[in-house]
This record gives structure tokens, sequence and C-alpha cells, in this order.
């Protein structure tokens, strides 16, 4: 594991060892682990170009503030959009595309916990924020970040390592699934989905992130007797088990930058050099390096146990199942299913 003082010597050494003028783009970015992340990387890049994707006008004023007092060389451009609809995803995209030629990182953290709603576009509201626009967010930024001259890299912010489990490729929409099995259903689908992708773009890195016991205003979205014993075990715990939200960010911008997760193929520079005595982490496919990985809240590789399980789906043909289904959803709901 890499002590938050190396993260920290890492993460300083951002703006003189990448590329000036990095290209960011944070969904999900004004409030909690999103917004946190990106006020960390907005302190320590050059020239940073950041896109924050979200629905408040209000909590985005306020967080480009912040972020200009911090780095008032920075670009920091809001785009308001509901990225629980795929063709909101798509406009989101294109607004970026026509603005940008590259994107270095692609930061996701977009969730609200209703396990009951279905959006104007029939998909389950927490599937489609945790698993769906997320997905398509890579795909159709793809051509931007395959184009990145340095840094390119996708941080999916969610379940995270270690939580993948069974999976029902009958109800990839956990329309049907009992409540305690949708979390490993995502976990699993966030992480073969990426690796999906990886296959069509080998010069990027992915990872799957877990961001650990984190006390953000998510929690205060969590309704009736699940949301208040949650945030009473939380309350009670915090003490012990919660990662400040401050340490957070950082941890997660190292994720973001270093060299530690580099993708599975190229030669351009793949984050910011490791500090001695860290090591290239393990990839989903249990080998070194691999660039797909999906990480605990210290950064650490999945546990073997979970390496197995996802083996055998790959084996049982599961990545070509979940791959036409994100083509059928992205085709019936925005009308296209490629990058293009």
């Amino acid at each position: 594991m890499a002590s938050l003082q190396a993260i920290r010597l890492s993460n300083s050494l951002i703006s003189t060892t990448l590329s000036p003028g990095l290209v960011a783009v944070f969904v999900g970015g004004t409030s909690g682990i999103g917004e946190i992340t990106l006020k960390q990387f907005a302190k320590q890049a050059d020239h940073p170009v950041c896109y924050i994707v979200g629905r408040s006008q209000e909590a985005t004023e306020r967080i480009v503030a912040e972020c200009k007092t911090s780095n008032p060389d920075g670009r920091y451009i809001f785009i308001k959009g509901d990225v629980s609809l795929m063709t909101g995803v798509d406009k989101v995209c294109e607004e970026i595309m026509s603005k940008e030629d590259a994107v270095n990182l692609l930061f996701l953290t977009p969730i609200f916990p209703d396990f009951n709603r279905i959006t104007a576009e029939n998909l389950h509201l927490i599937v489609a924020l945790a698993y769906y626009a997320r997905m398509l967010f890579v795909l159709r930024l793809m051509p931007l970040l395959t184009r990145a001259k340095s840094l390119s890299r996708v941080v999916d912010v969610g379940v995270g390592g270690g939580r993948e489990g069974k999976i029902d490729p009958t109800d990839f929409q956990a329309m049907n699934l009992p409540l305690l099995s949708i979390r490993a259903h995502i976990a699993t689908l966030n992480t073969l989905g990426l690796e999906c992708l990886a296959v069509r773009a080998p010069t990027v890195s992915f990872i799957h992130a877990y961001p650990g016991t984190v006390i953000t205003p998510l929690l205060d979205h969590y309704s009736g007797i699940l949301g208040v014993a949650l945030r009473t075990w939380l309350w009670l715990a915090s003490r012990w088990l919660a990662i400040p939200l401050e340490e957070s960010g950082e941890r997660n911008l190292f994720l973001s930058t270093s060299a530690r997760y580099p993708p599975s193929t190229g030669t351009k520079a793949s984050g910011v050099r490791l500090i001695e005595g860290m090591m290239v982490a393990r990839g989903t496919y249990g080998k070194t390096g691999g660039g797909v990985y999906s990480l605990n809240w210290d950064g650490e590789s999945l546990p073997e146990n979970v390496g197995k399980l996802l083996a055998n789906y790959r084996d049982e043909g599961m990545l070509d199942k979940i791959w036409e289904d994100l083509e059928s959803v992205f085709k019936r709901t925005t009308g296209k299913a490629d990058s293009n």
C-alpha cells in the first residue's frame, strides 16, 4: 500500500513532470468525491483545463471560485447536463468534443441512491448513473482520450475493487434483483465493462476504484429506514473507519496521475514517475500492468478470489454479452452505438 506521505509526494510532482494544459473532465464534479478531487487536480496541475459536469450552477460557481484561488492559471468550464439520460451524456460529450482535441483524464462519480426510479429512457436510475452513463462517457470521449499525447486515463469511482460478485446476464439493468445483490452486480459490470472498452483503447488506462467510507452529501439522499441506518452507523463509526474527504481527494488524484497504473500498450508518458519503493499495480487479468485496474480504497488491486471470479466470467463469454447489451442500450436511447 502506498503511504499517504508517498501519495502526497507524487501529487506534488504533477506540475513539474506532466505536461501543462492537461484537460480533465469531472462528471459529478459539483459535490463530494468528484468535487474534492477536482480541487486537488486544479491545485496541483500546471494550467489545467477542467470541465465540470453536473446540474447545479450555484455549486459550480462556488467551486470555480475556490479553484481560481488555488490556481488562477487554470480554466474551469461548467457543462450543465442530466447524465442519468444517455441523450444527456451525448450532449455533454458533443460540447466537449467541439472545444477540445484531446482529453487526458475522465473522472466519473455520478450516482444517486434511488433503487426504484425508472428514467424517461426506461433505464433503472441507479444502474443508468452507476454504469451505463459512465460507459457511454468513455465510449463517446474515446477519440479524445486516445489522442492525448501524455497522460490518458479513465477513473471510475464506484463500488470498486474486491466488491465484484455475481451478475445476472438476464437482467443487466437490475430491474428485478434483490437490493442486497445490486452492489456486486454493478461492481462486476463496471469492471468488465471497462475491460471491453480497454480492448478498443489500449493506450488509455482504466481504473475502477472503491473510495472507502467517505462521508459526503450523497448520504443525505438515502431515504427511509436504510438512510437513517446508514447515517447513524457512519456517525458512530466515522471516527475509526471514515476516510477524511480531503484525503480521499488526494488518493483519487494519485490514482488519476501516477505511473503506477499504466495502459496496456503505448510509449507515451503514463503518469508521474513511480516514487521509490512503489511498483506497477496488478491489473484485473492478474498480471502486472495490463491497463485495467480494480482497486480498493488504498489503491491496491482486487484479491485473487475476485480475480478468479472475473476470469470465469471471461471464459463464459461474458465480455461479449456485456458489450452487446451496451451497444443495444446506447443504440435504443441515442440512435447510435459507436463513438463516432
